[in-house]
């Protein structure tokens, strides 16, 4: 496999995060736009239904694979075809485990849930497509080796464009949860289908205790870190499942999910290509530290307006849409998440960056924390405050990161405040803007598009005048980086 020095990371790099953003930027509109139309044509209970047995594969998911992908990706030294057939042999291993466990405790699942007929193969669909997804896990990670984004991003497509296709048009025929059963199935078989289309690779079982014991040393604490992301967010929300009712999970979906928008347009495209390029810098610290200011720089930099125009434009918008007035509950824990998911996003990278070095047990120990915090405020919160104090509780979280920056910085040298500064003043800039001149119910069409414009040229300008050197050598980069 092809080693690669400074200049082709830079280059590749560069090349993944604007292929992966501007592929994907039109179909992450779409997929936001088919998921205002289920959020239309489904109720909040169906939504919440598919919300909480949707975490519960994730869950399981844990199970069938204990980090080695992760840690074929992060390994300093070329992958061989030992360490290929012994990461495959051991998930495919595993996963055979987790889907029979499944399938064989699907029916009490549903009891447990009280899910329907129709809920009960959802959730069986999804553990089919649990094992259809394990079966991609090496062409993808030989295509992330190689910093090979442009043909990685082409099996993601085709499945959201099957998922949401298929989901949408079920759904507006009125066929309820079931839509979304179909939906993961497609998504699936369209995944695996492609993958091995545009990277084949030869499946090949074997095991070497040498290679296992290697790759596990990275492997199992980078698992443990995923066991404890899954029991602070995804256990959590099955938690919710069974003390709330689905229609309060389903505010707590939606308001999720729409403040994310701005962390799936820009922050997943971003972090997937820096995990294995700041693996490949792990050992030119002042690169590694410059490449963490530029990713700083650049997500703050859209996430934070984008975030502003979402706090102030939801509530007219639920209340100008016809049949969307039935989300107008879940409005105060989209205001607490939407903050949140802003803040959250700055600490992603630099997680990414223990990872990539190698540092995973202090990411283990943040993850202790988050975890163990998430579920005290929670239980709290939701007992003293309804379905909005799970919101509460992930506001209260995003505050750690400082103590994220000043850890990372004892190991890479970078700058953490000059580097969002500019973008965190004009996004002030532009909510006091919204906060003047958008006015009070009722709403009207013309005046918020107008409003809403002016925020965004008012940003645009103070960045420009703030950061115009900054912007001018990135896109000078990338400008060079297309030329080539």
């Amino acid at each position: 496999m092809q080693t690669l020095d400074l200049a082709s990371i830079k280059k590749r790099s560069l090349t993944g995060i604007v292929t992966l953003t501007s592929r994907t930027f039109i179909l992450q509109i779409i997929a936001f736009a088919a998921t205002f139309l289920l959020t239309i044509f489904l109720s909040p209970a169906t939504f919440g239904i598919f919300y909480v047995v949707s975490a519960i594969i994730s869950f399981l998911t844990y199970f069938s694979d204990i980090g080695l992908a992760a840690a074929l990706i992060q390994k300093k030294e070329e992958l061989t075809s030992d360490d290929l057939a012994t990461t495959f042999t051991i998930q495919q291993l595993l996963v055979f485990t987790v889907v029979v466990f499944a399938l064989l405790s699907s029916q009490a699942i549903a009891v447990f849930y009280r899910l329907d007929t129709q809920g009960l193969w959802l959730f069986r669909a999804l553990v089919v497509s649990l094992f259809l997804s394990s079966l991609k896990t090496i062409p993808s990670v030989i295509l992330e080796r190689k910093l090979d984004f442009q043909t990685l991003v082409i099996p993601q497509i085709l499945e959201t464009i099957a998922f949401y296709t298929v989901a949408v048009i079920l759904a507006w025929q009125g066929w309820g949860i079931v839509s979304f059963t179909w939906a993961v199935l497609a998504r699936a078989v369209v995944g695996v289908v492609s993958i091995y289309l545009l990277a084949p690779w030869k499946l090949s079982l074997g095991l070497s205790k040498l290679v296992a014991g290697k790759l596990l040393r990275f492997g199992l604490p980078f698992q443990i870190n995923s066991l404890l992301a899954l029991v602070k967010d995804d256990l959590m929300t099955v938690f919710l499942g069974k003390v709330l009712p689905f229609s309060e999970v389903g505010y707590l979906g939606w308001a999720k999910k729409w403040a994310e928008v701005p962390l799936r347009l820009f922050m997943d495209s971003v972090v997937r290509v820096t995990f294995p390029a700041f693996a490949r810098l792990q050992h030119a610290k002042i690169s590694l530290g410059k490449a963490i200011e530029k990713t700083l720089f650049g997500l703050s930099s859209v996430i934070f307006p984008i975030s502003v125009g979402l706090l102030f434009f939801m509530e007219p918008l639920v209340k100008l849409i016809p049949r969307y007035v039935k989300w107008e509950p879940a409005l105060f824990s989209f205001y607490l998440l939407a903050i949140g998911s802003a803040v959250s996003s700055l600490s992603v990278p630099l997680t990414n960056t223990l990872n990539a070095i190698g540092r995973i047990k202090v990411t283990l120990i943040l993850m202790v924390m988050w975890t163990t915090l998430t579920w005290i405020l929670t239980i709290i919160l939701v007992k003293l405050l309804g379905f909005q104090g799970f919101a509460w509780a992930i506001l209260v979280i995003t505050g750690t990161i400082i103590l994220v920056a000043w850890i990372v910085k004892r190991f890479v040298p970078f700058a953490f405040l000059p580097n969002i500064k500019y973008p965190l003043i004009g996004a002030v800039l532009q909510g006091g803007w919204y906060w003047v001149l958008r006015g009070n119910p009722p709403y009207a069409w013309p005046r918020l598009i107008s409003v809403a414009a002016g925020g965004v040229i008012l940003y645009l300008a103070c960045l420009w005048l703030t950061e115009k050197s900054r912007i001018r050598g990135i896109l000078s980069e990338l400008i060079k980086t297309k030329i080539k």
